[in-house]
C-alpha cells in the first residue's frame, strides 16, 4: 500500500508501479475546472485520483487495457472518498471510444507505454505496459482529437527522444502543444521526460524546466511544493 494524504494506491497485481512519471504528470496538469476528465491507461489509478482531489466536481473516467490492473484500480477507487465520481473501463482507448463516440472531455491525460521499438522486456504485461508499437501514438491522437471539448486540453509525459515526433504528429490532427515542461533530475543533468500540454489552438508554446532533486536524496523547492498537496512525507 503507498498512502497519500487523502488516498492509498494498492498495487497489486499491477506491472507498473507508482513512479516519478505518474505522480509529476498527476500533479502538474493545469485545467480551467474540467467537468469531465478521462485517464488513460490508468494503472494504479493514481492520477485519476490526484485529479479527483485536485477537480472536486469533475467526473473521471479512467481506462486501462490490463484487467487485473484495472481490477485493482476499481479497488483503489471505491476505498477513495472520490468514489461516486470515477469509473473505471478495463479495455484499450480504441474500444472505449468505439463504446463511447460521443463522450467529449475537458480534460484528457496519459502516462503511456512509450518505449517505441525497443527489445520487448519479459512478462507479458510488463510488456504491455512498458512498449508500445509506432502507430500507437497516431491512433491515440487521433482518437483524442474527436474527444476533447472545444477549449479541453490533453496532457501527457514522453522521453524527451520521442517529444518531438509526438508534437509533429499531433499537429496533423490539429493538436498543439501549449506547454512543454522538461523534466530533469538535478539543475545541470539533460533532461529526461518532458511533460506536454495539447490544445485545439495553435498559439505560442510556454516552455519551462522542472527540477525533481536539489542534491542527492534530498527534493529541490519546486518538488515539494508540487508533490505537497498529496505526499505525507511533504
Amino acid at each position: 500500500m503507498f498512502h497519500f494524504k487523502q488516498f492509498s494506491i494498492d498495487q497489486s497485481n499491477c506491472a507498473m508501479k507508482i513512479n516519478t512519471d505518474g505522480v509529476l504528470l498527476g500533479a502538474m496538469v493545469v485545467a480551467d475546472e474540467p467537468e469531465t476528465i478521462l485517464d488513460i491507461g490508468t494503472g494504479t489509478g493514481v492520477i485519476a485520483l490526484m485529479l479527483a482531489q485536485r477537480f472536486n466536481k469533475a467526473k473521471i473516467d479512467a481506462v486501462e487495457i490490463d484487467g487485473d490492473a484495472a481490477g485493482t484500480a476499481e479497488k483503489n477507487f471505491k476505498s477513495s472518498p472520490f468514489e461516486k465520481r470515477i469509473s473505471i473501463y478495463a479495455s484499450g482507448f480504441e474500444d472505449y471510444f468505439e463504446q463511447f463516440p460521443q463522450r467529449k472531455y475537458g480534460l484528457i491525460v496519459s502516462n503511456p507505454p512509450f518505449y517505441v521499438g525497443s527489445l520487448k522486456s519479459p512478462g507479458l504485461k510488463k510488456a504491455l505496459a512498458k512498449h508500445t508499437d509506432a502507430d500507437f501514438f497516431e491512433k491515440l491522437i487521433n482518437d483524442i482529437s474527436g474527444h476533447l471539448t472545444s477549449d479541453g486540453r490533453f496532457w501527457l509525459i514522453l522521453p524527451v527522444s520521442i517529444s518531438d515526433t509526438i508534437i509533429t504528429l499531433a499537429a496533423r490532427y490539429s493538436i498543439y502543444p501549449e506547454k512543454i515542461i522538461s523534466i530533469q533530475s538535478y539543475q545541470h543533468f539533460e533532461a529526461h521526460r518532458t511533460i506536454i500540454c495539447f490544445g485545439l489552438n495553435e498559439i505560442l508554446t510556454e516552455i519551462t524546466n522542472f527540477t525533481i532533486y536539489k542534491t542527492a536524496g534530498e527534493y529541490s523547492e519546486e518538488y515539494k511544493k508540487l508533490l505537497q498537496p498529496y505526499f505525507l512525507a511533504l
